[in-house]
């Protein structure tokens, strides 16, 4: 059989893109189609689900071992009903179970951060491309990731002193409506924009600058461990009515900010192609870069590197001249500083996403590296609270707080968390979002009630 080539939307995530939301009968279909047993099919949608939001440093290492899946199967060539079409080059190949056979979803489910090199197209070869160092590679996305990550502590930082009591009122460290429920909420929708419609637009121009937006800014604007322990705060406080409504209310208004952001992003793109605008299609820019693909990337690490460099010096000078005031702004500052600590961290957790448990892969649609991360982040979190309560001095106060804010708030993330539930709910097991939430919420909720409330209660502080 004779396959034809069309010009379809471009992948969004590089070979490792999987199905994260296509119909069940589409899936029946692809399984009938190449002889794929229904529980491979099963296997294929729990590890990307699990891989929706992010697979971290992984991604660098999978794409240096991906060529020959991208000559015989290529993504490119796909529907938006996610129908997968073999390469002509190769009209007798027949997938097994061994080859890396990948359902490529509709456009806008797809949202692991990060692809490797520019697609092939049918009948092309890439001609006189030198091979892109990977170390240049590796080291330019932790530059983009500590970037990218301070400036999301800096927006985070700013949605609350804007929500909050001091300007509009509409958040509270006394209330379920918590101080960083705005910065969730406003990364949940930013990732429907930047993560899943417009992700492929980005990526014609930088991987880099992809994994930069998402995983840097967008994880590091929202924060799991802060709303966690926004809620023991008011348990401490008896407030459990207002902590639980904190947990679903927060939980209901993040999805649905994802799922608007997903929509508003679709439409515009709708007008777009009216418009006969192609985004970044057909222009100079990112073909230059897919070219020349090393020398760009020496430029865009250099520039990174000397914008990190200024942002920590004018950082830590500020660090110094405000500490011992206490102040906000040295919490701040502190945190700003230590933030790419903790970007980096759940970078490298995210590479368990996908993975599952044991050598048979057990439970491969529970993104534990994402989990892990905000669980710990939680835990340490509840654990500085109550070292801020023991010690109870200035300095304490401003060290344990800028990490909290800085380090703790970018190691946990609602973005990608909330990434991962939609695409449960878009996925044949809709239960396994609310399994994963339940298992995130419920673990960093009882191991913090251990860790901060308990003392609280014990020693009696206020």
């Amino acid at each position: 059989m004779d396959h034809q080539y069309h010009d379809f939307e471009p992948r969004q995530s590089g070979s490792f893109g999987r199905l994260s939301g296509a119909s069940s009968s589409r899936r029946r279909s692809l399984s009938m189609s190449f002889g794929l047993s229904p529980q491979v099919d099963d296997d294929v949608e729990s590890e990307s689900v699990s891989e929706a939001g992010d697979i971290g440093d992984r991604a660098l290492h999978s794409s240096r071992y991906s060529g020959s899946s991208r000559s015989r199967l290529s993504l490119d060539n796909t529907v938006e009903s996610g129908i997968v079409v073999p390469i002509q080059e190769d009209p007798l190949f027949k997938p097994s179970l061994n080859s890396s056979l990948q359902v490529a979803p509709s456009p806008v489910e797809n949202l692991s951060p990060l692809s490797h090199d520019a697609i092939i197209p049918s009948g092309e070869t890439k001609k006189d491309e030198k091979e892109v160092p990977w170390l240049l590679e590796y080291i330019t996305c932790l530059l983009s990731l500590a970037v990218f990550g301070i400036l999301g502590v800096l927006a985070r930082y700013c949605l609350q002193k804007l929500f909050g009591p001091e300007v509009v009122g509409a958040t509270s460290d006394r209330s379920y409506m918590y101080l960083d429920l705005p910065s969730n909420m406003v990364g949940s929708f930013l990732m429907g924009w930047l993560g899943v419609v417009f992700k492929g637009d980005i990526l014609k121009v930088s991987d880099q600058l992809a994994i930069g937006l998402t995983t840097g800014f967008l994880g590091s604007l929202t924060t799991f461990s802060g709303w966690n322990q926004k809620m023991l705060d008011l348990s401490v406080e008896g407030r459990w009515v207002f902590a639980f409504l904190g947990i679903f209310i927060g939980l209901f208004l993040v999805a649905y900010s994802i799922i608007f952001g997903i929509e508003t992003a679709k439409g515009l793109k709708w007008l777009f192609k009216r418009s006969n605008i192609q985004s970044f299609r057909g222009t100079t820019f990112p073909h230059a870069c897919i070219s020349n693909k090393s020398q760009c990337l020496w430029t865009f690490m250099v520039m990174l590197l000397l914008i990190l460099g200024m942002l920590w010096g004018t950082f830590a000078t500020l660090e110094k001249k405000d500490f011992e005031t206490g102040s906000s702004g040295a919490q701040l500052f502190l945190a700003c500083i230590v933030g790419p600590f903790g970007v980096w961290l759940r970078w490298f957790l995210a590479r368990l996403n996908g993975r599952g448990l044991g050598k048979n892969g057990t439970l491969k649609w529970m993104p534990f590296g994402t989990l892990a991360a905000n669980v710990l982040a939680a835990c340490v979190m509840a654990a500085l609270a109550t070292l801020k309560k023991a010690v109870d001095t200035k300095t304490c106060d401003t060290v344990a707080s800028g990490i909290q804010f800085g380090l703790l708030g970018c190691l946990s993330t609602v973005s990608t968390f909330i990434a991962e539930f939609h695409a449960m709910r878009q996925s044949t097991h809709p239960w396994r979002a609310y399994a994963y939430a339940a298992t995130t919420f419920l673990i960093s909720f009882v191991l913090g009630i251990l860790i901060y409330s308990v003392p609280s209660w014990a020693k009696g502080y206020d």
